[in-house]
Parts: structure tokens; sequence; C-alpha cells
């Protein structure tokens, strides 16, 4: 979208990156620009050239700088085994419908374990304050929404993780299964939120 701010947009390619391949990355977004003959290095961002290139891809244009920022977070989360062993197998952004409270739902899943149920990727600024962000953006209310309407669509309860990775060096990666009492708690306030709305 051309309104999308650049954060936005560093968080959808990575996710596109890390969760669905290099292929599916690079067949949605244009990567790089275009490369000045005389120095051999990219135009830069603001010049009429990398302008006119932009304008020419039909789809996102990430600049040199981004697709390393992309490669060095799918790199962090290479490093760590426990986040390679639940994004090793399932499917990437599934998309879930089914009434919830009696209201029609849909949910799209970034990832989805057929053992370890429900995996939400997250970009972060710090990892060391994350779980103090999570909170703060009620991420266990989103996660708790996920497993309710899930829940609805296949009548069992799956665990949910939180992968998350920083968007500047060291590009640390961290782990976290949302616990069972903080769904249920989360759960409740869904559930009377959406009795608000109703």
């Amino acid at each position: 979208a051309a309104s999308e701010s650049p954060a936005y947009l560093i968080g959808r390619a990575a996710h596109c990156r890390i969760l669905e391949g290099r292929d599916a990355y690079q067949s949605q977004f244009a990567l790089g620009g275009p490369i000045n003959p005389a120095t051999g290095k990219p135009y830069g961002n603001g010049t009429k050239k990398f302008a006119e290139w932009r304008a020419s891809q039909g789809k996102p244009v990430l600049s040199h700088e981004q697709v390393d920022l992309i490669e060095n977070m799918a790199a962090g989360v290479a490093m760590n085994d426990a986040a390679v062993d639940l994004l090793l197998y399932g499917r990437a952004e599934g998309v879930v419908r089914a009434r919830y409270c009696d209201v029609p739902c849909q949910i799209r899943i970034d990832w989805t374990h057929p053992q370890r149920g429900i995996v939400d990727l997250k970009t972060c600024d710090d990892l060391t304050w994350f779980e103090a962000d999570a909170r703060r953006y009620r991420y266990h209310n989103q996660m708790a929404f996920y497993q309710a309407v899930l829940s609805e669509a296949i009548d069992q309860d799956v665990p949910v993780h939180v992968v998350a990775v920083e968007k500047k060096e060291p590009f640390r990666c961290g782990f976290w299964r949302v616990s069972d009492d903080t769904l249920a708690i989360a759960r409740q306030e869904n559930e009377a939120a959406i009795e608000r709305l109703k």
C-alpha cells in the first residue's frame, strides 16, 4: 500500500522471508534497486533513477539496506534452535474462519505447527524488553483470540508460541510458550469485549 509505513513494510517483508521462504519473498517484493554503472553502487533511495525503478515494479520495494536488514533478521531466527524447530514443519499464513461468541470471525495465523500449535512471529527493537512490550501491546489477547477461533474450527485448544526477533544488531531471537493461565484470562477479557461490541 502507498500509505504503508516503513516499519510495517519491514515487518511484513520479514514475515514473508522467514515464514514463507526466499522464493515467495522474491516474488512478492522488489529487492534492491538499480545500480549506477559509473560507480557500481546502488542509486540512493532519494534519486530519480531509484524513483523511476520503484514506479516500474508493480509491487512493494525494499532498498538494499532494507534487504540486508531482513536477511540479518532471518539469520537471527535461524540461530535460535527452538525457533527453527518450531518453524521447520507447518504452514505459513493459514486463514481460519469460524463462529466465536456467536460472531463470524477470521484469523490469519503466522505459522501453524501440526503438533505444537500456533506460532506468532513478532519483530522488536530490543529483545530485553520484549515481554514488557508484549504485555503493553496485549499480544496475549491476540493469541487468545487466535486460539479460540481455531478451537471453534477444530474442536481443540492448541498451544500458543511466540518467536520474536530484533530489528537491529545483534538480531537476537527469543521463543516463548504463552501460558494456559494467561490465555484463559485473555480469552475471558476478549469474550467480555465481544459482548460489549455486540
